[in-house]
């Protein structure tokens, strides 16, 4: 269950659940987290992927530490970090900015800029005229 731990009870006798016991006793916890497929860590250059990993969470007195275990492999970069994802063009189509225009008032062009700044959300488009 905890694969750091396994090898501090060997000869001694102490069985994972024993160690847990002791840890939390000092005020440490140790939790695993379920079904994670990939742990991902990324540098300007490079990206390390553990994948089938194995993650102990460690709490010390507010301070968590995380144990990973696992197939590791390396690839390059994905992205750069705090990027942001491309933005994929909306149609807006002419019978919406119809619909928009009826419903405020306002002239075509204008639900048509309502429309694209909403992202083609109609509700979004009439609430932002409407309350101008």
């Amino acid at each position: 269950m905890f694969p750091g731990l396994s090898g501090l009870g060997g000869r001694g006798g102490l069985s994972p659940k024993k160690m847990k016991g002791m840890l939390k006793n000092m005020g440490i916890n140790i939790d695993e987290l379920e079904n994670v497929s990939e742990v991902v860590i990324r540098m300007p250059d490079r990206e390390i992927v553990i994948s089938n990993p194995s993650v102990a969470i460690m709490d010390s007195h507010g301070t968590r530490s995380y144990q990973i275990s696992g197939e590791e492999s390396e690839r390059a970069p994905s992205s750069a970090v705090g990027e942001a994802p491309a933005e994929v063009p909306v149609e807006i189509l002419e019978s919406d900015v119809q619909l928009v225009a009826s419903q405020t008032g306002a002239d075509l062009a204008q639900a048509k800029a309502a429309l694209q700044e909403s992202k083609g959300d109609l509700a979004a488009a009439i609430i932002k005229l409407s309350s101008k």
